[in-house]
Formats: C-alpha cells, structure tokens, sequence
C-alpha cells in the first residue's frame, strides 16, 4: 500500500481542481465489478458480495453518486468562473469510473502540474480521509513523473458552509411533521457507522469522527427554531458480527424510540454530502420500512447536494488555501481542521483475519 499522499506546503497558482469521491456503478453489469473494486484484497468471495449487489439492483444498478457528482462538477465550475479562481474542474473516483489514475492522466495530458482536490468526504476517519489521500498517491504513481501535484483541502464538518445548509434542510424536514406535534418530535443525525478501532484512533488531536459528529449535530440543533430531544445513530455497518463498531444502529434508535412513545422522527443524514445509494437505501427503503412497523412517521432530511452555499463553500476553500493566513470559519468547539493532516493521523486499522469484511462497500 503507497503512503497516503502529503500535504505538500501550498502552491499558487494552482492549474485545476480535482473533485474525488467513492465512484458508483452506473448499470447492472458494473455493480459486482464495481465491489470487487472496492473490496480488492479481501478475498471475498462473489456470492457473499451478491448480497450487497441487490441494494444496487433494487435501483437499476445505479447509484446516484456519479450523477451527483457530476452536477456538483458543473456547479463548482460556474462558482469558479464567477468567484474565482476561473480553473478548470475534474472529477475522479476511488472505485470506479471515472478512475482516478485516468483522471491524473488526462490532467497531466492537459499540462495540469498542480491541482488542489475537494473530497467528497467531510469527517475524519481512516476509510473517510486517509484512504483517499492514499488512493490520489497510488494513481499518482500509476501516471509516472508527468502526474500533477495533488493538494488536498481541508475537511469541512464544521464549515459554516456545510452545516447551515444542513441547518436549513433539518428544518425544512421539521416542517413536514403535523405542527401539533413538532416539539415531541425526535431528530437523529445519521452517518455511516465504521469500525470502533478506527474510530478511536480517527482525527488530529483526539478529536475523531464521533466528536466530530456529536459537535456538528449540536451546531445544527442550536439553530433551528426551538430545542428539540436529538441523537447521533448510525447506519450501513457491513463489517464481520464480532468487529465492535459504531452504535446505536439507526433501526435499533427506532425500535427505541417507538417503545419510549414517539410518533414522529426526523433522520438528518449529516454524514453525507449527498443522496447516494446508502442514503436512499438504508434510510429511505430499509429505515422507513421499520418506521412503518412500528407505526412512526418518518421524514429524511435531504442532503446538502449542490446547495448554492454548499457549492459556494467549496470555492471558499480553495480561495482560502491560495491566501497564507485568511481565516478558517469554523463552528462548534472543535475550530478549523487543518489545512494539513498530521502524518500520523487516521493509520489503517488493523482488520478481523476471519470472517471477511464488506465495510465500506456500500458508501455509494
């Protein structure tokens, strides 16, 4: 495995931006591929992966994250032109098409030399942060000495940017809840639930993916109109039954909540940037089916997608990393993540020997 790829000290101009995500299959043919590259090395055999294939197949065997990606491409783009650095925009994927190293190459084939990438991944952890900075040097090899120099931006948890988007949309699902019932209502903040192992050791200075989580979710509370009783949960998990990771699962909080009285829940999925296939399969199908069960009306949030602030903050950040000492806005307790990451920060976590695991399989 290639080191993850340095935060080199910042260089200005920058020829281009590079936007980096997780990559999705686009039709039935692509979903098993697709999580065989995900799962590369792991020795899992195809029929434990069909499993997971049928969450792709029960929407055509598309995920959406590419179409989004894409418009996110086109909306940066224009926030560029208007707002600067007018610089052209790439997009490029972990696991599937568009491939990174492609992408590299096609920069580099466009006299590309330096670019700054914007990663679709806003919290802290091994699978949600290093990994992609590891996969930019791995492409970054595989283009040879004419590969452009990746700078990668900060992470954007706490961005006013993010989170007042995310503000907004919470209390736009607020307001689908009958008015009579509003206050009683229970919020929970989902995300994607990793490993323990990786957690503990996730982020700069102790300050990991569920603090990360616990203080962006707080921010978001402490804007809408009046208190409301909130959760973190968690949602996803693929890893093997006796691997520890994240809880209260987002189906359990239910079940919870349902034997405690609650009629009404609001899911506000703040650790995704988008309605991507886990989005729209483990809330909007898995999680609502259980909601209907236990006799709950359920509402999902929508994500930040290419909410024109969301957008906008992107090209905060660049502008931000191009001007040595410009404020890092930040919210919450925790202040701006730096611009570099430590170079011990997020390290692989070890993995269980037996069974193998599909974690991360599914963050698209």
């Amino acid at each position: 495995m290639p080191p993850a790829a340095p935060n080199p000290a910042p260089l200005a101009p920058y020829d281009a931006v590079l936007v980096v995500s997780f990559g999705g299959p686009e039709g039935p043919e692509d979903v098993l591929p697709f999580l065989r590259t995900v799962t590369r090395g792991r020795g899992i055999p195809d029929e434990r992966l069909a499993a997971v294939a049928e969450h792709y197949h029960y929407f055509a065997g598309v995920s959406p994250i590419n179409a989004q990606n894409r418009a996110l491409v086109a909306a940066l783009e224009a926030e560029l032109a208007a707002s600067g650095p007018a610089l052209p925009v790439y997009f490029g994927n972990r696991n599937w098409h568009p491939f990174l190293a492609d992408t590299l190459r096609a920069m580099a084939t466009a006299g590309v030399r330096r670019a700054v990438a914007f990663v679709t991944s806003a919290y802290s952890s091994y699978s949600g942060c290093r990994q992609y900075r590891e996969d930019i040097a791995r492409a970054q090899a595989e283009g040879g000495d004419g590969a452009p120099q990746v700078e990668v931006l900060r992470r954007f948890y706490n961005h006013p940017g993010f989170l007042e988007p995310v503000t907004e949309l919470t209390r736009a699902a607020l307001a689908q809840v009958p008015a009579e019932r509003r206050a009683a209502a229970r919020l929970a903040f989902t995300a994607h639930s990793i490993p323990v192992t990786m957690a503990r050791t996730s982020g700069p200075d102790g300050n990991g993916y569920p603090t990360q989580l616990a203080d962006t979710a707080r921010v978001v509370v402490t804007g809408l109109d009046a208190p409301y009783d909130w959760s973190v949960v968690y949602q996803s998990r693929s890893g093997p039954p006796p691997q520890p990771w994240l809880e209260p699962d987002v189906g359990d909080f239910l079940d919870a909540v349902a034997a405690a009285g609650a009629r009404d829940v609001v899911l506000v999925p703040i650790g995704f940037v988008s309605d991507h296939l886990e989005v729209c399969y483990d809330l909007d199908v898995e999680a609502a089916r259980r909601a209907r069960e236990l006799g709950l009306n359920l509402v999902r949030a929508a994500t930040v997608g290419t909410h024109p602030r969301f957008v906008a903050m992107v090209g905060a950040l660049i502008r931000e990393r191009l001007t040595p000492g410009a404020p890092r806005p930040a919210l919450g307790r925790l202040g701006p993540h730096p611009d570099q990451c430590p170079l011990d920060c997020c390290p692989v976590p070890r993995r269980p020997a037996r069974p193998a695991s599909l974690d991360a399989a599914r963050t698209s």
